[in-house]
């Protein structure tokens, strides 16, 4: 037992004069450790300002979108969830990822020997390099990874692997955060980076304990319809880089191909129709054009039908109510739906603008100029607010063709948008 100060008797035994104080001692480079008799050991201290920072080493994989997202490459030693909700394209893009690396360690709980050489044939993946297992066992798969030593160890999934000195099923949060605990140790121990497969619940959020997020260092989420043919790769925490950037994937036969113009990409296949606006918003740094559509039609019920596909349908339902009471356009006892086409979710305010700029369009059968650009967020009061980095999303516009546009530069009321 370990006392701030002197004392004469002991709180554990009972005895008097049986504490005695020692002299602490160095046994680490910048570091001293303290020890009293029949007590544990001081932790460490380190004296930061003599202690070398290096800076993390990346290692590029080749995906384009996949380097962008993770700053650069994988960490060495580093450990990374990749989650996403079931067909989303993670294996897929698993499986592209081993492709690049020398000697890559494959386990899969999930899947067969069968079936993964299947996926690897149907992307023109040759599996000559690639080591596979079936096991869930994780102290067997880390002692296979330490006789192979791979330059890259995945784990398809998390939630099928166990460990041995757990009595518990696979999936459960004790298993799920004993076996990561184990594979961080190897990772950091060997320097090999690890790749955990992870699933999603039907809230979005990774399934198994949320400790899971805080013990590894790279959390990836992929994002999409399953409809879609387009995929948002998105970093929500990272120790070697930033988590402002996204990356945007096409899936096709032959895998997740990097999408290098998203902007041309989503808006190719635009129509200049009434319910039409294209968009800007921010991903990241990068800033991306999609296009908004609307459509307003009568309603036949007594409480008007409201529907989203990629928007917030509480947001909606406040940018219609400021619609009614601030503008002389009445959409109250109309349906309203809006789709944002490519399977893009829009999350910032950024878009209200050019959603309401759609409804009203709709509803008054009138098409904006081809080349309109909309965005601005929109206060209850009318009036258009700011948005962050304006001149990046005019720049863009610019750039594939949009001369006239609708900001909060431009326009101050809602009144005045149409």
């Amino acid at each position: 037992m370990q006392y701030a100060r002197w004392q004469g008797r002991c709180n554990e035994c009972g005895k008097w004069g049986t504490i005695e104080e020692e002299q602490t001692i160095a046994f680490a480079a910048g570091s001293q450790k303290t020890k009293s008799k029949g007590g544990a050991s001081l932790a460490p201290i380190v004296d930061l300002a003599s202690a070398s920072a290096e800076p993390a080493k990346h290692t590029l994989t080749n995906i384009s979108e996949l380097d962008r997202v993770l700053s650069g490459g994988v960490v060495s030693g580093s450990v990374t969830l990749l989650a996403g909700e079931p067909g989303i394209g993670k294996s897929t893009l698993v499986a592209q990822i081993a492709s690049e690396f020398n000697s890559p360690y494959y386990v899969s709980g999930e899947e067969s020997q069968g079936q993964v050489v299947m996926r690897l044939k149907r992307l023109n993946i040759k599996p000559d390099n690639i080591s596979f297992s079936n096991a869930i066992e994780v102290g067997s798969i880390i002692a296979s990874a330490e006789k192979l030593k791979p330059s890259l160890l995945i784990i398809d999934s998390i939630q099928t692997m166990i460990a041995s000195e757990i009595d518990n099923l696979p999936g459960t949060p004790t298993a799920v955060r004993a076996a990561t605990a184990q594979l961080i140790g190897f990772a950091k121990s060997s320097n090999i980076p690890v790749l955990l497969i992870g699933q999603v619940t039907k809230d979005g959020i990774v399934a198994g304990p949320k400790t899971l997020e805080h013990l590894v260092d790279t959390v990836l989420t992929i994002e999409g319809d399953p409809e879609s043919q387009y995929r948002i790769l998105r970093a929500s925490k990272n120790r070697f880089g930033s988590t402002d950037e996204v990356g945007i994937f096409e899936m096709t036969e032959l895998g997740m191909i990097p999408v290098e113009n998203p902007s041309a990409r989503f808006i190719e296949e635009r129509s200049n129709n009434p319910g039409s606006v294209i968009t800007c918003l921010m991903e990241g740094t990068r800033p991306i054009l999609v296009e908004v559509q609307a459509l307003a039609e009568k309603s036949l019920f007594s409480n008007p039908i409201r529907r989203t596909s990629g928007y917030d349908a509480g947001r909606l339902q406040m940018l219609i109510a400021i619609i009614n009471k601030r503008t002389d356009v009445k959409v109250a006892g109309h349906d309203v739906y809006v789709n944002v086409v490519g399977g893009i979710k829009i999350k910032e305010h950024a878009a209200d603008l050019a959603v309401c700029a759609a409804i009203m369009s709709s509803v008054k059968d009138k098409a904006l100029p081809k080349d309109t650009i909309v965005f601005g967020e929109l206060g209850l009061g009318g009036e258009i607010r700011s948005v962050p980095f304006i001149d990046k999303r005019a720049n863009e516009a610019e750039r594939l063709g949009f001369k006239n546009k609708i900001t909060p530069k431009t326009v101050q009321s809602i009144k005045n948008l149409l």
